[in-house]
């Protein structure tokens, strides 16, 4: 059984998976109302929207992470400023998708840009695109142990405005629960768990985090803390797998670590084949919303 554990007795992948762990447990919570309230594209655009401020900040000799975070925050802040135009009942002259196309392609283009004047970006931008689980150092624990407890702390406080715009914009409204408020708080979220997440398993990698163990635990389970806790544990699970299986394999961990949890996803929507089960993803595309995750 050596061979089981002998990865793990190797210092930098202990703190791997520890940083992945960390990193699990937030896109578990941010990635929940991703799934959701169908946000994929977001987050997505978000991760990729990081581009100009990671390269900028490269090129300037500053904080790259500091650099990620103001350009997901000026993301995060277009995305709300399109979006303000909306009525209470939800409808927009610019729908949301368009929005956030728009902001995606502007920032990749200006991030392209940033990094065509920058002849010394190139292995820079591939740690920007893959990350580098196996470097995490101990700051980087720190920083991802408070961005988990930010993370923590916002759901639990966000969470029945949450839930109402998960269902219906309009109740959010009705109950005066200030929607598009809550949807920036959400994004906010959401920008906190890609900015916390890229350095570690990079900005093309982190979105199967965010999407896929959520999106797995939303097959079957029925409430929404299940569905979180049940994403957590998937997201472990593959950060657990992923290093085992990259240190026999000698792939790169960090891929190895996604392709575990979109793996994780594609099992459990084939079990559902089988099955019927009745998880509260399937209840939000039929419109029948649990009585007890409604907003009372």
């Amino acid at each position: 059984m050596h061979w089981l554990f002998s990865p793990f007795e190797v210092s930098f992948v202990r703190q791997a998976l520890w940083g992945g762990i960390l990193v699990s447990l937030i896109c578990a919570l941010a990635g929940t109302w991703v799934v959701l309230r169908g946000l994929a594209f977001l987050g997505d655009a978000m991760a990729h929207g990081m581009l100009p401020g990671v390269a900028l900040a490269s090129a300037l000799g500053g904080d790259v992470l500091l650099g990620a975070a103001l350009s997901a925050g000026a993301m995060a802040a277009g995305v709300t400023a399109l979006g303000a135009s909306s009525s209470p009942s939800g409808s927009s002259r610019l729908s949301h998708d368009t929005s956030v196309g728009i902001l995606f392609a502007g920032m990749l283009a200006l991030g392209v840009i940033v990094v065509s004047h920058s002849r010394s970006f190139a292995v820079d931008l591939t740690g920007f695109l893959f990350g580098d689980v196996l470097a995490v150092r101990q700051r980087d624990l720190l920083w991802l142990a408070t961005a988990l407890l930010v993370a923590t702390a916002v759901a639990a406080l966000g969470h029945r405005a949450f839930v109402a715009l998960a269902f219906d914009p309009r109740v959010a409204h009705t109950l005066g629960l200030r929607p598009r408020i809550a949807h920036a708080v959400l994004l906010g979220l959401v920008t906190l768990a890609v900015v916390a997440s890229f350095h570690v398993v990079g900005t093309l990698l982190v979105f199967a985090l965010l999407v896929a163990p959520p999106a797995a635990a939303a097959l079957w389970a029925r409430r929404i803390p299940t569905i979180m806790v049940g994403a957590s544990l998937i997201g472990v699970g593959a950060t657990a797998a992923g290093l085992f299986l990259s240190w026999h394999l000698g792939t790169a961990a960090g891929a190895t670590i996604a392709a575990v949890a979109v793996c994780a996803f594609f099992v459990s929507a084939g079990a559902t084949l089988t099955a019927r089960p009745a998880g509260l993803l399937g209840r939000l595309r039929t419109g029948a919303a649990s009585e007890m995750e409604r907003p009372s």
